[in-house]
């Protein structure tokens, strides 16, 4: 059996990209073997070292877990159950902030027993903090007295990254971040530019070559750089229910990038069709909303009620053609049906965990487990009764509209207290996810508040639970995040989805793979490539 290629995780959030690459499997084996993971937030990390622990068990995931997701039993007390694996899962993931000394102490030493275990058979993964890249961050910065872009240390923490590439000198490396990396400049530098030729260059005169994932030019096939635009991977073309865009960079070690024949350079593979919200959550069970103050169920009626009048006696002033005014009264009139004709399932009680058949059948496989009777994470956040309102005009809107309603189109009645509201800047700030669409980004923003991740159906009247964002994340519906419910929102916003990181395991594997059998045809003489770098 082929040992698995050992894989470093840096910026780790949940474990999205460990999670895609720990799941590439090969004739009944793992193809990658996650052998560390580094996350400073201690939330994420400990929903890390949970996953890390059920990785231990090659033979599937223990039984007291499902008891667990359940709800048959509380947590275990996993080191008292499990001691062995639990010291294994404590020793592979660490809460620890890159840049530290204590971190560069540690790091230095780690990677040396690295080296000395695995050579150069490694892969380099994460992504770097994106606040200072994208553009709401660069906003909310530029509104800070006496900001200076150059002296904001988040601007420079790939290079922590870069660092490791120059000391572990992996055969491969795969830096994910915002797309607004693309634009950000410190000084008048282009901040990517300056990524890219660190990245190039980190373990000497270009080391490394830096490839595209799903460039829309053939810029690969030459001696020429791909555009920056080509770094970006659009997730709704490679079978995610999310229109996520991020950058991605490959980089291979130049003894690897050399030998590589064209048919292998590192791809994903655009699909046909897009998997939508209603092919990811379209069949989760029916939850109603809490109220955020008085809550009951008697009280979420009562409320719905009034929600209901309230946006049925509103609608006068859109311009909506007959057809969608009809059906928009209609999906406002089956909500209040809904509600008043039956008790909305409560957290405790949900059971269904399939997904629907349109679901594609590989995603389905991916997400869905069958030994679970309920889904974890799943229960809803709790809303205003005003916010109910709202967010039934807006599903109502999406219905009839196919799609989300813009702030001048809300009726006055129904327009936030915000001064800003009217001024173009928050066109969208109640944003429903459209059932027959891939959803927008899903982000730590949901942890703030739910406007922008309204539930389709209008009879929910609630934003997505954090379960249901998971699933547009493509997380496994056994993937159980810790932390209280805000920090669960802020690791699936943050983290790259795990489909999407299988695809890209996948795409690497072909070439780690064309690697070890061209060493063995020439007949175990060592990577002269690699002896290079090594005396570099």
């Amino acid at each position: 059996m082929v040992k698995p290629v050992a894989v470093v995780d840096l910026f780790s959030g949940p474990g999205g990209l460990g999670e895609g690459f720990s799941a590439c499997y090969g004739s009944g084996h793992r193809r990658y073997q996650i052998v560390l993971s580094v996350e400073k937030d201690r939330y994420a990390h400990s929903t890390l070292v949970l996953r890390a622990f059920l990785r231990k068990f090659q033979t599937g995931l223990p039984s007291e877990y499902y008891e667990f997701l359940n709800g048959t039993i509380s947590e275990p007390n996993w080191p008292h159950l499990y001691p062995e694996e639990w010291r294994a899962a404590l020793e592979e993931t660490r809460c620890l902030e890159l840049g530290k000394p204590e971190t560069t102490a540690f790091l230095k030493q780690k990677i040396k027993k690295l080296r000395d275990e695995h050579g150069g058979r490694t892969v380099l993964i994460g992504g770097p903090p994106c606040q200072a890249y994208s553009i709401v961050g660069r906003a909310r910065s530029a509104g800070i007295a006496d900001y200076i872009p150059h002296q904001d240390e988040r601007h420079f923490l790939y290079q922590k990254y870069v660092e490791v590439v120059a000391t572990l000198k992996p055969a491969a490396t795969v830096m994910e971040n915002v797309t607004g990396m693309l634009s950000s400049a410190v000084k008048g530098d282009s901040i990517f530019r300056k990524v890219m030729a660190d990245l190039r260059n980190a373990a000497g005169p270009d080391s490394y070559r830096l490839f595209a994932l799903s460039p829309s030019t053939n810029a690969d096939y030459t001696d020429a750089e791909p555009l920056p635009s080509d770094f970006i991977v659009r997730t709704e073309e490679h079978g995610i229910p999310q229109s996520r865009h991020r950058v991605i960079i490959i980089g291979l070690r130049r003894d690897i990038a050399e030998e590589l024949p064209v048919r292998l350079l590192p791809r994903l593979e655009r699909q046909e069709g897009k998997v939508c919200v209603a092919d990811a959550i379209g069949v989760m069970p029916t939850l109603r909303s809490h109220l955020s103050q008085g809550d009951s169920t008697t009280a979420w009626k009562a409320a719905i009620r009034q929600a209901s009048e309230l946006v049925k006696s509103s609608l006068l002033p859109l311009s909506l053609p007959p057809s969608a005014r009809n059906e928009f009264l209609s999906a406002v009139s089956s909500a209040r049906k809904v509600a008043e004709g039956c008790i909305p399932l409560s957290s405790e009680e949900h059971g269904n965990t399939a997904l629907p058949d349109s679901c594609p059948t590989h995603l389905r496989d991916w997400i869905c487990d069958e030994r679970l009777e309920r889904l974890p994470n799943n229960d809803p956040r709790a809303h205003m009764p005003a916010d109910l309102a709202r967010y039934l005009f807006a599903a109502a809107f999406g219905r009839a509209c196919k799609r989300t309603p813009l702030a001048d189109e809300f009726p006055l009645v129904l327009a936030p207290n915000h001064k800003n509201w009217r001024s173009g800047k928050f066109n969208d700030r109640f944003r429903v996810q459209l059932a027959d669409q891939p959803s927008s980004t899903i982000t730590s923003h949901m942890s703030k508040d739910g406007h922008y991740f309204i539930h389709p159906d209008p009879s929910q009247c609630r934003s997505l639970t954090v379960r249901e964002a998971a699933r547009l994340q493509t997380f496994p519906d056994n993937y159980f995040f810790k932390g209280s419910r805000t920090q669960q929102y802020i690791q699936v916003g943050n983290a790259v989805p795990p489909y999407l990181a299988l695809q890209i395991a996948e795409s690497l594997w072909k070439i780690l793979e064309h690697h070890d059998r061209t060493k063995d045809d020439r007949s175990g003489i060592v990577d002269q490539g690699l002896v290079a770098m090594e005396s570099a």
